[in-house]
């Protein structure tokens, strides 16, 4: 309908041949016209060819105009109908219009440039009518794909957090399975421990996307990773003018998570000033967007997680007695990867094999002596350190090729424990000396580059950054 030389086709119903010559030379130029005697004859036309607009004269014999109207539209509703009347026929114009849907009516004789425009606006109309009901197919169309493929999608994500999908069959990692079998089915709120890189978000998307509420929306922060403001805005959402940058009403992640569950990752980095904020949303399950007088109800369950010691923290004064007790519900602890060697060669072939497809290359095995090499060494990084490994070895291995590590390979997987610790040494400070160790080293291999090493170790530039203070290893 939108090619240049396209003209609306039009049907003209008059039983004097002399009316409708006229009106066909008034028309032609503009419009596509046909041309009728009667108006059996104009029904046939109706069930053969698509109509934009007809006119129709209302005296006429066998068949009235309003009667043939009533007809044309069981046909073809949509067309546009104009009827032809004369002075004297104000009550058939009337019953065209209640009867006969008329749009518009011309009266005889007709001005010639009026009647184009009638006609015109009329086709125009039809065009626009069309279009709508073609725009609106194509939309519900595309709705219909879209729920397929998110249904699709949900069944991917469900299927890819299957238990299956956690690699593990060691003694540790059954304990956690038993533990998430039992929490899976429940609401109830999930605190997952352990170092860095043991898994803690594969874990808790297993717990949302295998539960009653995998339906639902899965949102996650890292609380590590922004400023109190920032964090505060993007947790609980604002108010346009609540502060410099909003310039427009944002809602947070625990209204866009309502129904479903919000992971926070790295809780124990909140200010106090938010764990109060987190405490009341636990409690009253109610939050508050920054700017605004309104509170909202939500439904949301809490996974968090930390790699922190939380009690340690609770008795120092680092983080509130009353936040701990309503995050530790169902506490989970993730072992680290020294505790369960008996998993990392099953977690070397899933790495390698998920590394060599996203980087199109044949390699499907690793050698018997990198593989002994690898099980054997310390990985302060956990999980996510060994798939960084495994990343760099596919990268610079040849194609077709059987994997293997030189030692120069593997330059963040010797840092061993501090020399001076002792049976007396607490985990908690052995841990940051480790961590602290880890972050110095990276720095070093990533020639103190800030983003580079945050990335190696998973963290944000924010997050980093506080871990360095906290370790001291940045002054101010």
């Amino acid at each position: 309908m939108n090619e240049p030389d396209y003209k609306p086709k039009i049907l003209i119903i008059d039983d004097e041949q002399s009316v409708l010559n006229s009106l066909n030379r008034t028309l032609r130029h503009d419009f596509d016209v046909l041309l009728s005697l009667s108006g059996n004859a104009g029904l046939q036309i109706l069930r053969e060819q698509e109509i934009s607009v007809i006119l129709a004269d209302q005296r006429m014999p066998n068949m009235t105009g309003v009667e043939f109207f009533q007809k044309a539209q069981t046909i073809q509703p949509d067309v546009e109908r104009i009827l032809i009347t004369g002075n004297s026929d104000i009550e058939a114009v009337i019953d065209a219009i209640n009867k006969g849907n008329i749009v518009y009516y011309v009266h005889k004789p007709w001005e010639p440039d009026a009647l184009r425009i009638i006609v015109k606006r009329a086709a125009d109309h039809y065009r626009l009518v069309q279009e709508n009901r073609s725009l609106v197919s194509k939309l519900q169309q595309a709705n219909k794909t879209l729920q397929n493929e998110n249904t699709l999608y949900n069944q991917e994500l469900q299927k890819h957090y299957q238990f299956d999908q956690i690699i593990g069959k060691s003694p540790a990692m059954e304990a956690v399975f038993n533990l998430m079998r039992k929490v899976i089915p429940t609401d109830a709120t999930v605190l997952l421990q352990g170092e860095t890189g043991t898994g803690k978000e594969l874990v808790a998307r297993a717990i949302h996307f295998n539960g009653p509420r995998k339906k639902k929306p899965f949102v996650t922060q890292n609380c590590a990773a922004l400023p109190d403001t920032l964090l505060e805005s993007t947790l609980f959402g604002h108010k346009k003018g609540a502060f410099t940058d909003a310039v427009a009403n944002k809602k947070g992640l625990f209204e866009l998570a309502d129904g479903g569950t919000i992971f926070l990752d790295e809780v124990a980095d909140m200010s106090p000033a938010m764990q109060q904020r987190l405490l009341r949303v636990l409690q009253e399950g109610e939050i508050q967007p920054l700017g605004s007088e309104k509170i909202k109800t939500v439904d949301v369950r809490v996974i968090s997680a930390t790699h922190h010691t939380l009690t340690d923290d609770v008795k120092t004064g680092n983080f509130r007695e009353d936040l701990f007790y309503r995050l530790n519900v169902f506490p989970v602890t993730l072992p680290a990867l020294h505790n369960r060697r008996e998993d990392i060669p099953r977690l070397v072939h899933h790495f390698v094999k998920k590394s060599a497809l996203r980087m199109g290359k044949n390699i499907s095995t690793v050698s018997n002596e990198s593989l002994a090499r690898v099980v054997n060494m310390d990985f302060p990084g956990n999980i996510r350190e060994l798939e960084n490994i495994i990343e760099r070895a596919v990268v610079l291995a040849e194609d077709n090729s059987v994997l293997s590590f030189r030692d120069d390979e593997t330059p963040t997987s010797h840092i061993l424990l501090p020399t001076d610790s002792t049976e007396t040494t607490k985990l908690s400070d052995l841990t940051n000396n480790i961590e602290k160790q880890y972050i110095k080293k990276t720095l070093v291999s990533c020639k103190g580059n800030i983003s580079k090493t945050a990335k190696v170790l998973g963290l944000s530039r924010a997050g980093l950054y506080k871990k360095m203070k906290r370790l001291d290893l940045v002054s101010g």
